[in-house]
């Protein structure tokens, strides 16, 4: 039996699907990973804030329990929306259970790539 660990509310305030490389085959994209450890399935629901729109709701995301699951906010097929490229944005994930949330961001519009990674905020 696991015991659940995490929390049930994330925040990414800094959130950003940069463009592509110039002619490259590499793609910039970003990922919010989300750890179950525990026996039930989690039930996330992502709000995507903007600055000069307004916000994308209700976009309804499963975990399994004990698992692990990198969402592709660059893959549309994984979330259900098309988040515009070059856009400042935040994230709010409510889960119907506790998870651990991880943000990343691959930006590969120079020629140095920028890999970024944190811990967003979250409470219970």
């Amino acid at each position: 039996m696991a015991i659940a660990a995490g929390m049930k509310h994330w925040y990414i305030p800094d959130a950003y699907l940069p463009s592509s490389g110039l002619g490259e085959k590499w793609e910039g994209h970003e990922s919010v990973c989300v750890l179950n450890v525990g026996d039930k399935d989690a039930h996330l629901v992502f709000t995507l804030y903007f600055e000069d729109r307004p916000p994308m709701e209700n976009i309804q995301v499963t975990v399994k329990a004990r698992s692990d699951r990198h969402i592709g906010m660059h893959k549309p097929e994984q979330i259900g929306v098309k988040v515009p490229r070059d856009t400042c944005y935040g994230i709010a994930i409510d889960s119907d259970q506790p998870v651990i949330v991880q943000y990343s961001r691959l930006d590969v519009t120079q020629p140095n790539f920028t890999l970024m990674t944190t811990i967003p905020y979250g409470r219970r």
